[in-house]
């Protein structure tokens, strides 16, 4: 039912904001993905998930429209809930979580507090081929406002490198030199490779 909710940042937490739209204050549940990347801004854009039971109404609050899309998905199997799923989204981010999905990697989602082998093999079965065919998409999203990074790793792939190695390294260059041209971070990407 919504999108996302515009207006100004009244309580931030690690599991929870209260943004005011309208003079209506909404009380989001996050993730501390969310919870970094919102950092001390007065103005935010939250992109938002609505839950809806028979005996609760939750609001779901994202940083990004990638992280939202992860959420859906995890919530979409069997035996993964909201509260389970921002625990994962915690734990590990979008990106490093859409990695071990794709990488049948079940020690990395053990390894989350709440979830067994058999939820990690059940979240593997059922997301793997939908996060593998969304992954450009994805990150796009989370690599939002920086087109150098979304280049450079078009470039490398197209260069027959592996996207999740070539990710990982750009953005180790990307935290540790900050922004710069594309050029720039496909040379050390491939000094890195």
């Amino acid at each position: 039912m919504y999108e996302y909710f515009k207006g100004r940042l009244i309580e931030k937490n690690p599991a929870y904001l209260v943004v005011e739209c309208g003079g209506v204050g909404y009380y989001l549940n996050i993730s501390l993905n969310t919870y970094e990347k919102l950092g001390k801004e007065e103005s935010v854009r939250v992109y938002v998930y609505q839950h809806v039971r028979e005996d609760n109404l939750s609001l779901y609050g994202f940083a990004e429209k990638g992280e939202r899309e992860v959420f859906l998905k995890l919530i979409s199997v069997s035996g993964v809930g909201t509260s389970t799923a921002q625990v994962m989204l915690s734990s590990l981010g979008p990106l490093q979580l859409q990695e071990a999905i794709l990488d049948g990697d079940v020690s990395q989602l053990k390894s989350i507090k709440g979830i067994g082998a058999k939820t990690a093999e059940r979240i593997i079965i059922d997301l793997r081929d939908k996060m593998a065919k969304d992954l450009p998409e994805l990150e796009k999203s989370l690599f939002k406002g920086n087109t150098g990074i979304e280049e450079a790793l078009s470039a490398l792939v197209a260069l027959g490198f592996d996207r999740a190695k070539s990710k990982k390294v750009l953005q180790g260059i990307q935290n540790k030199e900050g922004d710069q041209a594309v050029e720039s971070l496909i040379k050390q990407a491939l000094k890195n490779l």
